[in-house]
């Protein structure tokens, strides 16, 4: 969702998931904070305050979550996480949850960085986030066991530079893909190649393809690319990752495989003089 004004933020009172109930004092004090880091497009729950009760998809993400978190291993003692795109928080703070080793969320707008932030301290977990670009992952230095890409692809002007980047740089293992898909979920088979003269795949509702959105979809101008289900599928393996569950209508879970040997992330300079 596109960036809103949102004021500033204020220092959360950190709290166990696991400690007594809190007062409602306090409930009260993390309702204020919470509503002035606002607009939230995760709805969380922090101790019992809903940071988006209101919102249009009802209890987002939780609602999606529920529908793939068994295909994500129940126990990552040990492990790494990123969460490129993490918004307010809810996907790294289900992963810490899970006893994740360390968990790093990315984003590029500070707002929803300052929501996680905040929901992270509010429920006493120790979570990394930081202020970087899908485009800037190389920058992290390291690979992580698990990836989670939710919600971004469809965000991006270049969103196959996007997963070249993240095959190339920080994916160790695994990676949890979701991306908002409009057109046909049929998916048929993609030939070695086509002759120059075949054209009908193109009008065939199975074939990849890429929706363009000059200007807004659903109110929102950073709404750029949106694939159809063979698109996302053909993508997925053409940045070198091999599907190995789909558990849910948008969400895939990949493994790292081999990258194809045409493929593979390309880094453009910048003009002018440095």
């Amino acid at each position: 969702m596109p960036p809103s004004n949102r004021a500033g933020t204020a220092r959360p009172m950190p709290a166990s998931e696991h400690a007594a109930p809190l007062s409602e004092e306090i409930r009260r004090e993390i309702r204020r904070r919470a509503e002035a880091l606002g607009p939230w497009f995760h709805n969380l729950d922090l101790h019992g305050v809903r940071t988006a009760p209101d919102h249009f998809l009802g209890d987002y993400p939780a609602v999606k979550w529920r529908e793939f978190a068994h295909a994500l291993p129940a126990d990552l003692s040990g492990r790494t996480v990123l969460d490129i795109g993490c918004n307010g928080g809810f996907h790294a703070i289900e992963m810490k949850r899970r006893g994740a080793a360390r968990v790093v969320g990315i984003d590029y707008d500070e707002d929803y960085l300052a929501q996680a932030r905040f929901a992270a301290e509010v429920l006493g977990l120790d979570i990394e986030f930081r202020r970087l670009s899908v485009y800037a992952v190389a920058r992290l230095g390291e690979r992580f066991d698990l990836v989670l890409f939710m919600g971004v692809l469809y965000h991006l002007r270049h969103p196959l530079l996007a997963l070249d980047l993240i095959r190339e740089h920080v994916v160790g293992d695994l990676l949890v893909f979701q991306s908002m898909l409009r057109g046909s979920a049929e998916v048929e088979p993609v030939a070695e190649d086509y002759s120059f003269w075949q054209t009908d795949m193109f009008d065939r509702p199975g074939f990849p393809r890429m929706h363009f959105v000059e200007r807004h979809y659903a109110g929102d101008w950073t709404n750029w690319w949106i694939p159809n289900r063979a698109c996302a599928e053909a993508m997925l393996r053409s940045a070198g990752f091999e599907i190995l569950e789909h558990p849910e209508d948008e969400v895939y879970v990949c493994r790292s495989a081999e990258i194809p040997a045409w493929a593979g992330p390309v880094y453009p300079a910048r003009g002018g003089r440095q």
